[in-house]
C-alpha cells in the first residue's frame, strides 16, 4: 500500500513505533485522510517539521505555494486526481513536469500522473494544508465559472474573426448584453473585490483565455472562460469603460465605476492592449474605502515617521518618494497630502492619472497628447498661489528643474521618482542634468520603499531557519539570538497562502548637512550611502529584517523584496 511506504521510512528511522503506525493508518482509513495528515493531527510532527523530514529522506526540494502557485497550464489534470493523491502541477519544462506533493512515497499517484501526461516527473514536497487550500481555490473558481456558464450554449456567443478588420459593432454590442456574458463579467469584477485584489488580468492565448488576480502583490489564476466568450467579454468591458469596441488595433484606456451600495463605489482603471491572439485587458481596482491615509499605520518605524513628519511640516523644500511600480508610492504621497490638507493650505497635484479624488485638493490629470504634460501643469501651478505641490512622477530634466525651482522659491513639493534606494535618488537627479548644489539645497528628505506581504495572523508559526541563512541575509552575528523568524502555515483566512495583507518597508533619509556636503562634493551613491548609514539611516534590507525580527514578515519575503546591502 503506497501510504505505508512513508510509514516504513518512519519505522526504519525510529521516529514512530509499529503500534503508532498501525493506529495512524487505522485513523486515516476511518476519516479518509492521508498518513501525512494524521501525523500532523496526532501531534507526531509539526507540519513544517514533517515537510522537512520527508524532503530530506526522499532527497527532493521543498516548495512553498506562497511564492510558487499552482500552474494548471503545465498539465491538464482533473481536480479529483489532485485531491485523491494530494498533488498539484507547478511548472513544466519540455517533457519534464514539476509536481508538488505532500507524500512523494505515494508511487501509485506519481505513476498515474506520469501515464496521463507522458512526462517525466520532477517532485517537490509541500505542506498538505497548502495543497488542500490551493485545490479548494481551484475548485471554487471552477464551480463559479460552471454556475455562470450553465445556461451558455454555442448559440449564445459568436466568435468574432480577429483577422478581419471590419467589425459588426451593433451585432457585437448585442452579444455583450447577453445574460451569461453580463453575469460572467460581473462575477469577475465582484470576485476581485471580495478577494482584495489590486489588479485583474484577462489574457488571451492561442487556445485558452485566463483570468488572474493580483492579491498582495502576487498573481493567482482564478478561471479560464471559454474561448468562444473571449471577444464578448472584452467588448463588454470596453462598453462599460466607454471605449470603442470596433477599434482592436490600438491600445485604449478607460474607467469603470461600480456601485456596490448607496455609500460604496469602486473604480476600475481599464487598459486594453492588442496582443498576438486578441486584446489583453488589465484593470486596476481603486477602492476609496480601502485607502489607508493614516501615516502611523503604513509601517514606518518611530524614528522614520518622525523624520518624515518633520520634512512635510516645513514650509518649503522637496520630499521625494522612490521605488518601483506597485511599491505603494501613491499611498505614501496621499497620506502626506491628507495630513497637510487644511483650510488654510492651497494644495495642487499633477497626476497621470488621478487615482483618488479628495475634497480640498486641486487635482489635475495630465494629458501629454494634448500638450498638458507635467512641465506645463507645474508652470500653471506656480501662477496659482500654491503652498503644496504634488508631482505624480519626475520623468525628465524639464519636470525636475521646475520642481526644484518651486522647492527653492517657498513651496513644499512632494514627488515620486523611480530609483532603487534613497541615496541613488540624489545621483539620479544630478544625472538628469540638475546641478548638485540645487539638488542638495532643495531636497529635505528622500524615502525609498517596497511592499512586503504580512504573515497571516491566524496561522502564524515559528519557522525553522538556520543561523547561516540569517547571517547571509545580513543579520549581525551578535543579534542572532533576538531573531525567531515566523511563517504562515496556510489556512482558510489566507486562502492557504500563509500571507494576509501587506506592510511597507522604508528607507527614510533626511538630507543632513553631511549628506548635502557629499552631494556638493560630487560623491557617488556609495559615498552618500555610507554617510547616511553613519547618521542612523537604515537600508531597505535592514528595515525588512527588523520586521522579520518582529514577526510581521517572513525571511523569505524579506529576501524577495530587498537586496543585500
Amino acid at each position: 500500500m503506497s501510504r505505508s511506504r512513508l510509514g516504513d521510512i518512519l519505522l526504519m528511522q525510529g521516529r514512530i513505533s509499529r503500534e503508532q503506525l498501525d493506529r495512524l493508518l487505522h485513523e486515516a482509513r476511518i476519516h479518509g485522510d492521508t498518513l501525512t495528515a494524521q501525523l500532523v493531527k496526532q501531534g507526531v510532527f509539526g507540519e513544517s517539521d514533517l515537510v522537512t523530514f520527508i524532503a530530506r529522506s526522499y532527497g527532493c526540494p521543498i516548495v512553498d505555494f506562497a511564492t510558487t502557485p499552482v500552474d494548471m497550464d503545465a498539465a491538464r489534470l482533473s481536480l479529483d486526481l489532485l485531491r485523491s493523491h494530494m498533488i498539484a502541477p507547478i511548472g513544466r519544462k519540455g517533457k519534464t513536469l514539476r509536481l508538488a506533493v505532500a507524500d512523494p512515497y505515494d508511487i501509485g499517484g506519481l505513476d498515474e500522473v506520469a501515464f496521463i501526461t507522458g512526462c517525466q516527473l520532477d517532485v517537490a514536497v509541500t505542506a498538505e494544508s497548502q495543497l488542500i487550500g490551493a485545490i479548494e481555490l481551484l475548485s471554487q473558481a471552477d464551480s463559479h465559472l460552471q454556475e455562470v456558464m450553465a445556461d451558455l450554449g454555442a448559440q449564445d456567443v459568436e466568435v468574432v474573426d480577429t483577422s478581419t478588420e471590419d467589425v459588426d459593432e451593433l451585432s457585437l454590442s448585442a452579444k455583450t448584453e447577453a445574460a451569461p456574458v453580463v453575469r460572467l463579467v460581473n462575477l469577475i469584477l465582484l470576485e476581485a473585490i471580495k478577494r482584495g485584489a489590486s489588479d485583474i488580468h484577462l489574457e488571451p492565448y492561442e487556445k485558452v483565455m485566463r483570468v488572474r488576480y493580483r492579491v498582495d502583490g502576487v498573481l493567482h489564476e482564478v478561471m479560464r472562460p471559454s474561448m468562444g466568450m473571449k471577444d464578448a467579454i472584452v467588448s463588454r468591458l470596453k462598453i462599460l469603460a466607454r471605449l470603442d469596441i470596433s477599434e482592436r488595433r490600438l491600445p485604449q484606456d478607460g474607467r469603470i465605476k461600480l456601485r456596490l451600495s448607496r455609500t460604496k463605489t469602486v473604480d476600475f482603471r481599464v487598459s486594453v492592449l492588442p496582443t498576438l491572439f486578441g486584446e489583453k485587458v488589465v484593470m486596476r481596482l481603486l477602492d476609496p474605502s480601502s485607502l489607508q491615509l493614516d501615516m502611523t499605520l503604513l509601517g514606518y518605524d518611530s524614528q522614520s515617521l518622525a523624520w518624515l513628519k518633520h520634512a512635510i511640516s516645513r514650509p518649503y523644500g522637496m520630499v521625494l518618494v522612490t521605488g518601483p511600480t506597485g511599491s505603494g508610492k501613491t499611498v505614501s504621497l496621499y497620506s502626506a497630502v491628507s495630513e497637510l490638507n487644511q483650510p488654510g493650505v492651497n494644495i495642487s497635484t499633477a497626476e497621470d492619472p488621478v487615482e483618488f479624488n479628495f475634497m480640498g485638493i486641486n487635482q489635475v490629470n495630465v494629458h501629454p497628447e494634448i500638450g498638458l504634460d507635467f512641465p506645463s501643469v507645474l508652470r500653471s501651478f506656480l501662477r496659482q498661489d500654491p503652498d503644496v505641490i504634488l508631482v505624480g512622477e519626475i520623468r525628465d530634466h524639464e519636470t525636475a528643474a521646475i520642481a526644484i525651482k518651486a522647492a527653492l522659491t517657498g513651496h513644499l513639493v512632494l514627488a515620486t521618482l523611480h530609483t532603487n534606494d534613497a541615496p541613488s535618488t540624489m545621483i539620479r537627479l544630478v544625472n538628469m542634468g540638475i546641478e548638485p548644489f540645487l539638488v542638495g539645497s532643495a531636497i529635505n528628505l528622500v524615502t525609498a520603499q517596497r511592499l512586503a506581504r504580512c504573515i497571516c495572523s491566524q496561522c502564524k508559526a515559528p519557522d525553522d531557519v538556520p543561523h547561516e541563512a540569517l547571517l547571509d541575509a545580513g543579520v549581525p552575528e551578535s543579534e542572532l539570538s533576538l531573531y525567531q523568524p515566523m511563517h504562515g502555515m496556510g489556512c482558510a483566512v489566507c486562502n492557504g497562502t500563509g500571507y494576509k495583507g501587506r506592510t511597507g518597508i522604508y528607507q527614510v533619509m533626511p538630507v543632513f548637512d553631511e549628506i548635502r556636503d557629499a552631494v556638493y562634493a560630487g560623491g557617488n551613491t556609495d559615498v552618500i550611502s555610507a554617510v547616511a548609514t553613519r547618521m542612523g539611516v537604515k537600508s531597505l534590507r535592514m528595515a525588512a529584517l527588523e520586521k522579520v525580527k518582529m514577526g510581521e514578515i517572513s525571511l523569505a519575503e524579506c529576501l524577495r523584496v530587498t537586496v543585500t546591502d
